[in-house]
């Protein structure tokens, strides 16, 4: 029983690294690190908080051929980015521009933040201002 939970294990395992490997064919290092760094600045649309080069989703991958099959056509990498942001919106990049529809992508997080001050601010008042019990309360603890 445990040889056979061995073995499942390990082609689990072998399986899972067989399929997360990607291998395309760069032509020198140069290309390698170009595609990676472009990869990095992509979100992957599925995982959501993954960039596209460390996600093992099959549309990371797919994407991820594609980002390659646009490099070998020789294209820039500012064009392979207008390609995927006109197809998949701003939203498969991981730093998304300052535009009108991304004002709350961008601040709404400090605006949250401000909210939460306000919050806390106007109930640590609050009680500072209430009055405290008087010593002759006939309160017991």
């Amino acid at each position: 029983m445990k040889r056979i939970a061995l073995v499942t294990a390990v082609l689990f395992v072998g399986m899972h690294v067989a399929f997360a490997i990607d291998p395309l064919p760069f032509k020198d290092r140069a290309e390698e690190v170009r595609f990676q760094n472009l990869t990095r600045q992509l979100r992957c649309l599925v995982c959501q908080n993954q960039d596209l080069a460390d996600s093992e989703a099959d549309l990371a991958r797919d994407l991820r051929r594609q980002v390659f099959q646009m490099m070998q056509e020789g294209k820039t990498d500012d064009q392979i980015k207008q390609y995927l942001v006109s197809r998949y919106n701003d939203f498969v990049l991981y730093d998304p521009p300052l535009q009108t529809g991304t004002w709350l992508l961008w601040f709404g997080p400090f605006a949250f933040l401000a909210l939460g001050a306000f919050v806390v601010t106007r109930i640590v008042r609050k009680r500072a201002n209430a009055p405290l019990p008087s010593a002759d309360s006939k309160e017991d603890w």
